[in-house]
C-alpha cells in the first residue's frame, strides 16, 4: 500500500493539474496567451493506481497497478476479461 501523504500529494496535484488546464482552455477560447505558474511543470504528474495507490506496474488501459488487475480479473469485476486456460 502507498503511503497516504503521497497519495494526498498527488490528488492535490491533479487538482492543480485540472485547474491549470481549465485556465489554458478558457484562455484560449478568449483569445489570449496564457502563462502557467512558474513552479508548474507536467513532468511532476504521474499515473497512480486508483485501488491500490501504487505508481509502479500500473496499466493505462485500466487505470490499476499490476496487482489490482490481477485480483478484479480473478473476482470478475472487469466483465469482458477473464483467465485463460487451455
Amino acid at each position: 500500500m502507498a503511503r497516504k501523504a503521497l497519495i494526498a500529494k498527488h490528488k492535490k496535484l491533479m487538482r492543480q493539474r485540472e485547474r491549470i488546464y481549465n485556465e489554458m482552455k478558457k484562455a484560449k477560447e478568449e483569445g489570449r496567451e496564457y502563462t502557467p505558474p512558474k513552479n508548474w511543470k507536467p513532468t511532476k504528474f504521474y499515473n497512480r493506481c486508483q485501488a491500490t495507490g501504487k505508481t509502479r506496474a500500473y496499466m493505462r488501459d485500466f487505470w490499476v497497478s499490476r496487482q489490482a488487475f490481477r485480483r478484479f480479473a480473478r473476482e470478475g469485476i472487469i466483465m469482458w476479461l477473464r483467465k485463460a486456460s487451455w
